[in-house]
Parts: C-alpha cells; structure tokens; sequence
C-alpha cells in the first residue's frame, strides 16, 4: 500500500499523557441511555499528527507536483491533510498555515509550471511572535526567537 515500504507521514499522538487534552466528547455516563450516542460517531478522528507530512512537504519545495502529490498520497491514510498547507495556486495561498495550538508552518503552492513554492520565503521563526507566554510556539519546527509581548 505504501511506496516502497517507507514511513507514513502521519503518527499516532499520545493519547494518555496527562493534562493532553484531544477533543474527546462527554462521558459514557452522560451519554449512555442517548440514542445519539449508540455506536462510533462518522468523522471524528483523534490521535494523528500530520507533521511528518508538512515536513516532507517543505523539503520537497522546488520539485515537480505530480512527483511529491502522488509519494504523498501512497504514504497517508487520507488526502486532507496534504490540502491544509498547499494550495492549487498563488491567489488562493496563505503565507502561514496554524496548525493546532501553537505550531505553524509555511504555506505552500502550486504555480503555473506546476512546481511546489513556498507562497512567502521571508517569513520564518524570527519574524513571528507568539501569541502566549505558556506554549513554545513554531514555525516549520523550529521554535520562535522573539519573545511573548504583553
């Protein structure tokens, strides 16, 4: 299924860490006499961390589409992820991509020679400022150097 046997470019998160908190819906106890909470729930999936993916998006900055699209696609469990940081063109592309609480990434495009860019190469972990003082914010992985401002 996967290319060449190579990693997938997604991970499971820890899910019993204490005090990671993961979207999880009510308790059982609330929910059980509920016909609504009877079975799974469809599109509630908690637990993966696309960053491997964004990772291998990044470096693969300069290269033909069609060669990172499909090596991408043979090695995820599903094609969303890779449409959250890269757009089809340079107008419908944002510059920074947040992605959960405090990690952001480049944004990435496709430009008209179907080449993967990245939309603004000027920004990176020393332009940026975090938004709180409690999290260790990044860009691309690499934790910012400015300071949290009051």
């Amino acid at each position: 299924m996967r290319a060449n046997n190579k990693k997938p470019l997604y991970r499971k998160v820890n899910t019993r860490t204490h005090g990671v908190h993961h979207l999880h819906g009510d308790d059982f106890r609330n929910t059980r006499r509920r016909k609504s909470a009877l079975g799974m729930r469809k599109g509630i999936q908690r637990g993966l961390d696309y960053t491997p993916l964004f990772k291998f998006l990044l470096a693969k900055v300069g290269c033909p589409w069609s060669e990172v699209h499909s090596e991408a696609v043979s090695r995820l469990d599903k094609k969303d992820p890779i449409n959250w940081l890269v757009a089809m063109d340079y107008e419908s592309a944002e510059e920074v991509i947040r992605v959960g609480e405090s990690s952001y990434f480049s944004g990435l495009y496709v430009d008209e020679k179907r080449i993967l860019r990245i939309v603004n190469p000027d920004i990176d972990e020393n332009t940026l400022g975090p938004l709180c003082k409690c999290c260790t914010h990044t860009f691309n992985g690499i934790p910012f150097t400015q300071k949290y401002n009051e």
